[in-house]
């Protein structure tokens, strides 16, 4: 199973197997789904041009995106979203729910949480996010977006990962730390490591060394070096431990 920017997670014979996704049937679908998406910041417009096919144009502050149909047509397709009226509708208010985060919206509601910095997932990074609903969209600066403005921008978000609400529980000589909606968030915990550290001694578990053990998208994993290293051991997916106070050394993404 996997994850699209379509929304739903589509199985192995489906992708392998996709029914196909008509541009025609997503024309008409998109004509009633975006207008009912637009709002006063968002403007989304199916926009016909001479020789070159239809084209959904989405427009939000400082960031413009321009998509022929038949380029979205066939992504959806690959992804195995259903080609019915209801599934295409799904999928496509999805993808504008996947949109690319302006810098208004990082300065308004950003968070930082850690991510990987690389592509092949050894290396931590602090990231912003920005919730939409149960997901958290990554903002990458604009071009517009000088040097005063990202400090600005990264340094609120890390004020407002002082707030996001977790759930801890500890599970003998490990205290663990989520999100109930937004899986991400729970690396917001870790730009206040000392208060983590209150937490976990409050609910009765001694962290004399506290090292993490990192999954970006999964739970926060806080215990001892010896017992760290053995969790880390048995993750079958990538992931890093270090100790809490390298945390603040980590670069931003």
């Amino acid at each position: 199973m996997i994850d699209t920017c379509f929304g739903s997670s589509a199985g192995l014979l489906r992708r392998l197997r996709p029914a196909r996704v008509e541009v025609q049937d997503l024309r008409e679908v998109a004509g009633t789904v975006l207008p009912a998406l637009t709002t006063g910041g968002l403007r989304l417009r199916l926009v016909q041009r001479s020789g070159a096919g239809s084209q959904v144009v989405l427009e939000e502050d400082e960031r413009r995106l321009s998509v022929h149909l038949s380029e979205l047509a066939d992504d959806m397709t690959h992804a195995g979203v259903v080609p019915t009226r209801e599934g295409i509708a799904a999928a496509l208010t999805s993808w504008v729910a996947h949109r690319p985060v302006t810098d208004a919206a990082a300065a308004a509601a950003g968070i930082a949480v850690l991510d990987w910095s690389d592509r092949s997932e050894t290396a931590l990074g602090w990231r912003v996010v920005v919730r939409r609903g149960d997901r958290a969209l990554p903002w990458t600066p604009s071009d517009s977006a000088d040097t005063a403005m990202v400090h600005r921008i990264r340094s609120s978000a890390t004020g407002r990962a002082h707030h996001v609400s977790l759930n801890l529980r500890v599970e003998g000589p490990v205290a663990l730390w989520s999100h109930p909606v937004v899986p991400v968030l729970a690396g917001a915990a870790l730009v206040a490591p000392e208060r983590m550290l209150e937490r976990i001694m409050a609910a009765g578990l001694p962290m004399p060394d506290m090292h993490v053990v990192v999954t970006p998208r999964r739970p926060v994993a806080c215990a001892g070096p010896a017992v760290a290293a053995r969790l880390a051991g048995e993750i079958t997916e990538a992931g890093v431990t270090l100790p809490w106070r390298r945390l603040a050394d980590l670069p931003w993404i």
